[in-house]
């Protein structure tokens, strides 16, 4: 996938760029790259924690037992 990003900003009164305009296909782009890094990310520190693994089931029991 190649985009050319065409450069608009919006900039403060000394002429400093504070924010970026995006086209809005783009901007979901970049969100879902960067919710699948997460998701990379989270899995890889789970992997790597010395955490004992519990079933998804009861992961879920548990969580519900403690919100009641």
């Amino acid at each position: 996938m190649v985009t050319k990003y065409d450069g608009k900003y919006i900039v403060d009164g000394k002429g400093k760029p504070v924010s970026v305009l995006l086209d809005v296909r783009l901007y979901r782009k970049m969100l879902a790259a960067v919710e699948e890094l997460d998701a990379i990310r989270a899995y890889d520190a789970a992997k790597n924690s010395l955490d004992e693994a519990i079933p998804f089931e009861k992961a879920v029991r548990e969580i519900e037992k403690s919100r009641r």
